[in-house]
């Protein structure tokens, strides 16, 4: 799972080509080359299939408070639950900010019985970009 960033383009895409951060193409090739599948966390839209198409939109969970962040993690699980229907054991990788992270999507999914994986817990930003670009290089890209 990959959150969303602010930097978008400036007419409808698929989602995987919404975000236009440097962060989140490095968090695209990342999934993209190690996971089976992957979805985005999308402030305004909750669970996106990286192929439906999104109009930009300017929406964060910075500006929610911690029970609006908790209700749009709620809501969150169930479209987990409805459209991925994880399985006990399955694990999901998280490459997202903390406040996608931190106000019930772990302790969710691990409630479940699904490992919870997050590569690049506790690094700042710049740190995450680097973590980034060593995994594209190591792929031989």
């Amino acid at each position: 799972m990959v959150g969303c960033v602010k930097q978008k383009a400036h007419s409808a895409q698929m989602a995987e080509d919404l975000y236009t951060s440097t962060l989140f193409s490095g968090r695209r090739s990342y999934v993209e080359a190690n996971c089976n599948e992957w979805w985005i966390l999308s402030a305004l839209h909750g669970l996106v299939d990286p192929k439906e198409e999104l109009a930009p939109y300017e929406f964060t969970l910075k500006t929610l408070g911690v029970r609006d962040r908790r209700d749009w993690t709620s809501q969150l699980l169930i479209e987990i639950e409805e459209g991925i229907h994880p399985l006990r054991g399955e694990t999901f990788e998280v490459h997202a900010g903390s406040e996608y992270r931190n106000f019930g999507l772990i302790d969710g999914l691990i409630s479940i019985g699904c490992n919870v994986v997050v590569p690049t817990e506790g690094m700042p930003i710049g740190r995450q970009l680097k973590f980034y670009k060593e995994q594209e290089i190591n792929r031989g890209r």
